[in-house]
């Protein structure tokens, strides 16, 4: 949208106020159709509720009420054919839609403007775009969810280890692992819901920037259109563009959560983890090496998050210095705003056929979670349990891995004897806390990895995911 306010008028919405026409190249630099055209089934729907809102005050009569109804159905069949004609010359939507109005409709057409401004019929359409598109980003991370829940359920028993700066740490369980993402994902479920929120309210009756000058039931239409409540500033109103800058926000914190999904992932595809293979559906190979399988799709996941960062600062930036209340400027968050819905789109459509396409090493697995002394800091809890003060356990545990690795052994290899070196708390039942199966039961904290507290995990996050789903 390229100004405000404004009548059919000879063209553009320039009225009398013009002796000239627009240059070509300005027309072309200032026009916003190509990308807010798709808005169009929001500016119909806008529209409908703003004509009924006009009947209710007097301002048109109940007929001419059904000759704008009829003709606006008569251009929303247009639109979904693909037979509308749109007019470059129109700069947006919202002129394109209220002149072909008058051509099917006639006169009465012109009457649907009065006390509405495009400054806050954009905002309405965006708001109304936006509690459409959270519905759909809501359902594609409850998928998602799913995906990672049905994995998790197949290798409740499988233990990996886990790695703390990209080293072998401590034994967890692939559910564990696989269940934190689903958990994360529920904190950016639970962002946009919140965003929900925010958007709900509705601006329309904010005409230019000072409010509507007839007596429009601004609550009544609120109801009309499914609203909480209408904005209770109209310059606020017309110039906030914070729902939007919300949205892009917490698709990049989502975008973040999916980028560290796929990097897990293609890095445990790789030979020198190979915990993992990608089906070959979601897999590419190479135009010179016949023997590669790569992870393209997880890869293009990551990828896409520098997208959405990108567009969150495109939007701020534009932002940041504009005075109250509508400038040009504001169209600028348009386009940022659809590319991270699209984004959103193609990430949240891959990502569960992906995840369920998955094949785990369980042998890969298991083998290297007791490697690489995993279970040493089983072995200062157990000195813990024998009465040693932990910095102690873990000043002589530290000195029992440095011995190992002179031996080549692992922790679980050294013998008692040589264990006892190192403190004479050690005795005869230590093996038994230095196994995977010892180290994983001992973490049986609420959250933890233990097999009784990842299933209760299982159980919370099922019930959280099926619950959310039926919202």
């Amino acid at each position: 949208m390229t100004a405000s306010g404004g009548g059919p008028g000879a063209g553009k919405a320039r009225g009398g106020r013009f002796s000239e026409g627009a240059d070509p190249v300005a027309e072309a630099f200032t026009s916003s159709l190509a990308f807010d055209r798709r808005l169009w089934p929001q500016d119909i729907r806008g529209s409908l509720a703003w004509a009924r809102a006009l009947e209710r005050a007097g301002l048109i009569q109940a007929s001419e009420l059904a000759q704008i109804e009829a003709g606006l159905e008569s251009v929303k069949r247009e639109l979904e054919s693909g037979r509308f004609p749109f007019r470059q010359e129109l700069e947006d939507i919202h002129m394109n839609v209220e002149r072909r109005l008058v051509e099917l409709a006639g006169p009465v057409g012109g009457k649907l403007h009065t006390g509405r401004s495009r400054n806050d019929q954009i905002a309405l359409d965006e708001r109304l775009y936006l509690r459409d598109v959270l519905g759909h980003v809501d359902e594609g991370l409850a998928r998602v969810q799913s995906a990672l829940l049905a994995q998790a359920e197949r290798h409740r028993a499988t233990a990996m280890p886990g790695y703390t700066h990209l080293q072998r740490a401590q034994p967890v369980l692939l559910a564990h692992h696989l269940l934190a993402y689903v958990f994360m994902l529920q904190r950016d479920r639970e962002r946009f819901r919140d965003c929900a929120r925010r958007v709900n309210i509705l601006p329309l009756g904010s005409a230019a920037l000072a409010g509507a000058a007839f007596p429009i039931d601004r609550e009544a239409l609120a109801r009309d259109l499914g609203f909480t409540a209408p904005t209770a500033n109209s310059m606020d109103a017309v110039s906030d563009r914070d729902h939007v800058i919300e949205f892009l926000a917490a698709a990049a914190l989502l975008g973040m959560h999916t980028s560290r999904l796929a990097t897990d992932l293609t890095l445990w595809a790789t030979a020198e983890f190979g915990f993992v293979e990608f089906s070959d559906a979601f897999a590419t190979g190479s135009s010179i090496m016949p023997q590669k399988k790569n992870p393209d799709v997880a890869e293009i996941v990551r990828g896409k998050t520098g997208r959405l960062y990108g567009n969150l600062v495109a939007v701020l930036t534009s932002m940041k210095g504009l005075p109250l209340t509508y400038n040009s400027d504001l169209q600028e968050d348009k386009e940022p705003l659809f590319d991270s819905v699209d984004t959103l789109e193609s990430v949240l459509g891959v990502l569960p056929p992906m995840l369920e396409g998955l094949t785990f090493r369980v042998d890969r697995l298991q083998a290297a979670a007791g490697a690489f002394y995993s279970t040493a800091t089983d072995l200062a809890d157990y000195l813990v349990r024998k009465g040693l003060p932990f910095r102690e356990a873990h000043e002589i545990v530290g000195r029992t891995v440095r011995y190992g690795l002179e031996k080549k052994k692992e922790m679980g290899e050294l013998t008692l004897e040589e264990l006892k070196r190192f403190s004479p708390l050690i005795s005869a039942d230590v093996h038994a806390a230095l196994t995977v199966d010892a180290s994983l039961r001992a973490r049986a904290v609420s959250g933890g990895t233990a097999p009784e507290a990842v299933a209760a995990a299982l159980a919370q996050a099922r019930a959280l995911v099926g619950k959310d789903s039926r919202r």
